[in-house]
């Protein structure tokens, strides 16, 4: 699911159409999270979501960045989300836990989402905020569509490419993530899966060149904002290493968060997959 075409999916979910009671469901509704503001943004009717956080504008970390720029921003804080009376208030199982004490003994309602770690988990957090928000049909309609192109992306079988996940500070991510999820749909080979890592991890540079990967997917250290965390992409082993090896890009702003735009790396791993295999004798 391309990024062109998130205009039209939240416009259509702005004019879906709701149900005859409007008033039995929330009509001001604040987000916190940078995943609940996507969640929210691609379910809820126009009018209805108020807030979201500043995060959900900031281009790295927000896949719906652009759209996020129809609503107001808060940064977590209980004071502001008070003045903002909303009869609804989103947040993540991480989000500023003494905010949302404060928030429900102050009498408002708050509901937590857990990260999602597979697309089973954003299947049931977009069902869950549909009946939330009350459009459990803009839900379901988003889910069809996500199911629809996952399964085009299990029919298109690209080479089955041993694949690093490599990100700063040599993380990678291992069985129980949404982004090993994103390369096994794909039919690709999680090397971090294959030995044995689950989580979060860290991957020493060794053992990523002992690996062998014929694809390299992660964050590559950007040349404009050099930082500590992106010394393991200029170190010479790496180097050496992504010279042999075709590389795809992983953008963080696409797998923090669950969502059908998740999708995006999914394709993109698959279409760098299938470039490498072509290259290959």
């Amino acid at each position: 699911m391309h990024g062109k075409r998130w205009h039209a999916i939240v416009l259509a979910g702005l004019l879906w159409p709701g149900t005859t009671c409007a008033d039995a469901f929330p009509q001001r509704v604040v987000s916190m999270n940078v995943c609940t503001d996507q969640l929210a943004m691609l379910v809820a009717r126009q009018g209805q979501l108020h807030s979201v956080s500043y995060l959900a504008r900031d281009a790295g970390a927000s896949a719906m960045a652009e759209e996020a720029g129809a609503y107001v921003v808060n940064h977590g804080l209980a004071e502001e989300i008070f003045l903002m009376k909303p009869d609804l208030v989103l947040a993540g199982t991480y989000t500023t836990r003494t905010t949302v004490s404060l928030l429900r003994r102050l009498g408002f309602r708050v509901e937590e989402f857990q990260p999602e770690a597979s697309f089973d988990d954003v299947r049931a957090n977009l069902r869950r905020m549909g009946g939330l928000i009350g459009n459990p049909a803009r839900a379901e309609a988003l889910i069809a569509g996500m199911d629809a192109e996952i399964a085009a992306l299990e029919s298109a079988r690209p080479p089955r490419l041993r694949t690093a996940l490599y990100f700063a500070n040599s993380y990678t991510a291992g069985a129980g993530t949404l982004v090993s999820e994103v390369v096994k749909r794909t039919g690709l080979e999680n090397i971090a899966e294959t030995l044995g890592m689950a989580g979060t991890a860290r991957l020493p540079l060794e053992l990523l060149v002992l690996s062998d990967p014929e694809l390299l997917a992660g964050g590559r250290a950007r040349q404009d904002k050099p930082a500590l965390a992106d010394q393991n992409f200029t170190h010479p082993a790496y180097r050496a290493l992504a010279r042999e090896t075709a590389e795809a890009p992983l953008e963080s702003r696409l797998t923090v968060c669950g969502g059908p735009f998740t999708l995006e790396a999914a394709r993109a791993l698959q279409d760098a997959a299938r470039r490498a295999g072509e290259g290959r004798p």
